[in-house]
């Protein structure tokens, strides 16, 4: 029995590969929106020189709003593109 609920045999044979496929797409674009929250995230807010081990108060509230302001734009580009891509389908 599998810590899913069945045993192997019924879970394989539920696979879908269309599923996965969209799994595996849906990864990559949530490891592309990380990648590019560290990139910009950390040019703007942590100093080149290190003087701490850890990271400073105004590093640390600079990181927080950067991140939240990036998720907040990237939610209303999202909302928008969905928008237009509705207002564009054949009735």
């Amino acid at each position: 029995m599998s810590f899913f609920g069945g045993n192997g045999m019924q879970s394989q044979q539920a696979i879908n590969p269309q599923n996965i496929a969209m799994a595996e797409q849906e990864l990559e674009m949530v490891t592309d929106l990380f990648n590019r929250i560290v990139d910009s995230c950390y040019t703007k807010c942590i100093s080149k020189e290190y003087a701490q081990n850890d990271l400073t108060q105004g590093e640390s509230v600079c990181i927080d709003r950067c991140v939240a302001k990036f998720f907040d734009v990237n939610t209303k580009v999202g909302e928008k593109m969905q928008q237009m891509g509705q207002q564009n389908m054949p009735k």
